[in-house]
């Protein structure tokens, strides 16, 4: 340990610079901290207590971090898939977005609906009226609200030509009859009505789950074929991306006075991105959906929290 003050790099040895980065890879609960992540400061400081340096700033120590990219103070929230048949459930969904099925690729009279529900979409009256943005300044949008209560969006779009299919209905809450109602509008209009096959891609939410979910829609419909998501994938859900589109450009800020302008607003949304849409650009692969979950795979060899 060098007894040197604050200074460059060139004062200290890279044995010490080492020992720093790997304190920052160790979370502060090891070193008995009663923090939940690391700063700058606190690892300069933790350090100093180590015996590691004599003397070194909170600046120093982030630059040596930022020389591998190590962010202590950065979290991101994951979650580890326990779907037995994970990686055969999504790549069930994967061939679907490149039109193929059991290996085979899909007719020209087959398709692919993407459907989810969006719930707790609230009707917010700010006590002020939105203000519109102006030369130097932002819109601005009242602190202050009532509730004026919820509603669900009920989604489902043609993955391949969202143009030809989007529908959606805004119900009070979700319901099997509520999702059997969004069906049979599709199910009902061509050219859903006389393919070949259509095929619905799914989480595992209560009003479309298991083997009751399928059976029940294939007693109306025999051509729907229902494709369960694995557990915790919503984010392989085409529809998720729609979802984050109504959100941001028709719902934020929210400001309706009442639940009939909060649908009003959903269904005018709806209507006027169909007239434009476009098929995503999905580029999420087999080969992608393997690299993810043999990472994954190595976190799993980790010892689990008590």
């Amino acid at each position: 340990m060098r007894n040197l003050g604050l200074g460059g790099r060139g004062r200290f040895q890279p044995g010490e610079i080492a020992e720093v980065k790997a304190l920052a890879c160790e979370l502060p609960a090891t070193s008995g901290r009663a923090l939940s992540r690391w700063s700058a400061a606190e690892l300069a400081r933790e350090a100093v207590n180590r015996g590691v340096v004599c003397q070194v700033s909170g600046t120093t120590v982030w630059r040596w971090l930022s020389e591998d990219a190590i962010r202590p103070w950065a979290w991101r929230s994951w979650v580890f898939p326990r779907d037995p048949q994970f990686r055969e459930k999504a790549e069930r969904v994967l061939d679907l977005y490149e039109r193929r099925y059991d290996g085979k690729r899909l007719h020209p009279g087959e398709y692919v609906i993407s459907a989810d529900e969006k719930t707790q979409l609230q009707a917010l009256l700010r006590r002020h009226s939105l203000v519109a943005p102006g030369p130097g300044r932002p819109g601005l949008v009242e602190h202050e609200y009532r509730r004026g209560g919820t509603l669900a969006y009920l989604a489902a779009m043609d993955v391949h030509n969202p143009q030809r299919g989007l529908f959606g209905h805004v119900r009070p809450k979700i319901s099997n009859v509520a999702f059997d109602e969004l069906v049979e509008e599709v199910m009902s209009t061509e050219p859903y009505a006389s393919a070949k096959r259509v095929f619905w891609v799914v989480d595992n939410g209560t009003i479309h789950r298991g083997q009751k979910a399928i059976d029940r829609l294939r007693s109306r419909w025999p051509n729907l074929m229902l494709v369960h998501l694995p557990t915790h994938a919503s984010w392989l859900n085409q529809i998720e991306i729609y979802f984050s589109i109504v959100s941001r450009n028709a719902l934020t800020p929210c400001h309706f006075a009442s639940l009939t302008e909060l649908t009003d607003r959903i269904l005018g949304f709806q209507a006027e991105y169909a007239k434009t849409a476009t098929a995503f650009d999905w580029t999420f692969t087999r080969q992608d959906l393997h690299a993810l979950l043999d990472r994954l795979d190595q976190r799993g060899r980790l010892a689990p929290a008590a």
